[in-house]
């Protein structure tokens, strides 16, 4: 029988952790698991802002992690996708352009930093949403002077990060907060509270109620009119996913995600699969899952034993995705960890301080050993993929097509 072939697109958090998975659930002689991504080493992306201030992070080579797994790595670029016809378009490390054929997608690439069509963002402001970002503002940093002026525009979990992780790296730079709100406002009285004793304490100037409406190379400029100077600008405001999704016939919503059900497989293709910050699914009080390593992990263990299950003939787990708390370096010495709701709404209770600081830090070393260990504390059972006709494999029944 022809092996089952299983394409895994991406290889952050989600990609990477769906791959390991199904390998680990599935026997070899009957899939063949390909993870595509254009680089060859896992990216911490929860700590590009560590890497943009001159941190070195350890390096996770794929080669390394995978070997011995059984999943194919391919280093290549993603250039499309076809679900009509179960192929996705890539081009090689040396520049040659390959299909790859599926029976079954896990769409996994994961999503960029949103300009939201604001003038400059896109030709004068820095990000950190991929390593090469990182980088480049770390080399930015590295060359400004003492007294030189910083703008992070956002107050999302990311420009909180960057922000403090820049102010605490470079004291001597003049480093400012623009946020379109008020400072935090989503959280806690006591996380609030914190959070503006950490910037105070960092010499952070907090610009509140300031949406920036334009960047340039050496300032930007607010709702109200106001101009804030700036040597370099660093925006995050939100994430964007790539744009291939949103070409190809998959049901997408209005931000280009792809729409998913329970077990994160497309409602309108039921060969592909989507994770992370790609896929539209429903958590909690029916609102949709927010783009985070905290949602993508669990939609990744979901989207891997729905597969493994329904290869096997067996009943698909669904489990609800909730959340219990964000958390938020505040540099290298304080963190903040805010307690939330199942939907994601605000308890009173954070914990703030060092000790959220250390927890912070396990959190992210947690994420990345989950990437190398997907199964670790669960069962590891490989199931046998159903003998089935090659025409039935390419069904969409529960038990024929993944």
């Amino acid at each position: 029988m022809q092996q089952h072939r299983i394409v895994v697109l991406g290889a952050g958090y989600t990609g990477a952790i769906a791959a390991g998975r199904l390998a680990k659930r599935l026997h070899r002689d009957d899939v063949a698991i390909t993870l595509v991504n254009a680089e060859p080493d896992f990216v911490e992306r929860v700590r590009m802002h560590q890497l943009a201030v001159g941190q070195e992070l350890k390096a996770r080579p794929f080669g390394e992690m995978f070997a011995g797994s059984g999943v194919a790595l391919r280093l290549a670029k993603v250039t499309g996708v076809d679900a009509d016809r179960r192929t996705v378009d890539v081009v090689d490390a040396d520049g040659a352009a390959g299909e790859l054929e599926y029976d079954t997608l896990v769409y996994a690439l994961g999503s960029d930093r949103d300009d939201r069509g604001v003038p400059g963002a896109a030709e004068y402001a820095h990000q950190v949403a991929s390593r090469a970002g990182a980088l480049r503002l770390r080399e930015r940093l590295a060359g400004l002077a003492a007294g030189e002026p910083v703008v992070v525009v956002g107050g999302g979990l990311t420009g909180l990060e960057a922000a403090t992780e820049i102010a605490e790296a470079r004291p001597d730079l003049d480093v400012a907060l623009a946020v379109s709100g008020g400072l935090g406002d989503w959280l806690s009285p006591k996380g609030r509270g914190h959070l503006r004793k950490v910037c105070d304490g960092l010499g952070i100037t907090v610009h509140e109620h300031a949406a920036v409406t334009a960047v340039a190379a050496d300032r930007v400029t607010t709702a109200d009119g106001g101009v804030v100077p700036a040597a370099v600008t660093v925006w995050t405001t939100g994430f964007a996913v790539h744009s291939i999704a949103r070409a190809t016939t998959l049901e997408v919503g209005d931000g280009g995600r792809i729409v998913v059900d329970g077990t994160m497989r497309s409602v309108s293709h039921p060969d592909v699969y989507a994770v992370g910050d790609a896929a539209l699914a429903m958590g909690p009080g029916d609102k949709p899952l927010r783009m985070s390593c905290a949602s993508g992990v669990p939609m990744a263990w979901q989207a891997a034993d729905a597969i493994a299950a329904r290869l096997a003939g067996r009943r698909v787990p669904e489990v609800s995705i909730r959340y219990f708390n964000q958390c938020i370096s505040l540099g290298r010495k304080e963190g903040l960890i805010q307690y939330v709701t199942a939907d994601d709404r605000a308890k009173d209770s954070a914990l703030t301080g060092r000790l959220a600081a250390v927890y912070k830090e396990l959190i992210c070393k947690g994420a990345a050993w989950g990437v190398a260990n997907p199964t670790a504390g669960l069962p590891v059972r490989r199931r046998r993929v159903l003998r089935q006709a090659p025409a039935a494999r390419r069904g969409s029944t529960a038990t024929a097509s993944a």
